[in-house]
């Protein structure tokens, strides 16, 4: 499966909870996939959806997902002991692990060669670590968010991009429907 296969079988789950979406492609293709107002799109800010997801999640008590690629972490490493030393419970980072820099041509990123992203967030003190093949994200999601536990999950997915249209929709407008799906 490559990520746009991936976020469409977790789409579903996602609905219910306060979703940080990943810069460029990832966020595109959840846009289309399934809008929500509780989805925060990176239009432009490569490696800070965990820790704007991190920052959300400390701020109040509903369960938010940071949907991350393996290229955004491998750019802001500091998040790992930054989410493993401020625990919040309803906090969930799934990093869509395909190997490359998809949104920039898929370059290939070092997790697709020896480095091992659920290895180095149980290195930096993250206490429950998921590593799983793309078909069973759904699965390993939803037991994460039901332990109501912190939990990082690398699923392992394969690279590739589907072809489909910029977000066209005004970042405030994107922050604002967020903010009120955060209130209500």
């Amino acid at each position: 499966m490559i990520r746009s296969e991936v976020l469409r079988e977790i789409a579903p789950i996602l609905r219910d909870h306060l979703v940080v979406c990943n810069i460029g492609l990832p966020s595109q293709e959840l846009h289309m996939i399934d809008d929500q107002p509780s989805n925060f799109y990176m239009l432009g800010t490569m490696g800070l959806s965990s820790s704007i997801g991190l920052g959300v999640a400390l701020a109040q008590d509903k369960t938010v997902i940071s949907i991350d690629g393996d290229g955004s972490v491998l750019t802001n490493f500091g998040t790992l002991p930054t989410i493993a030393n401020n625990v919040a419970d309803n906090f969930i980072l799934l990093i869509v692990d395909n190997g490359s820099y998809g949104s920039t041509g898929d370059q290939p990123t070092y997790a697709g060669k020896k480095t091992s992203l659920a290895a180095v967030a149980k290195a930096c003190g993250c206490e429950n670590v998921i590593e799983c093949q793309d078909k069973d994200t759904g699965e390993v999601l939803q037991q994460a968010i039901d332990s109501k536990k912190m939990t990082v999950i690398v699923c392992k997915c394969d690279s590739g991009n589907i072809k489909l249209p910029v977000i066209t929709m005004d970042p405030v407008v994107i922050r604002d429907r967020f903010m009120k799906s955060v209130q209500a």
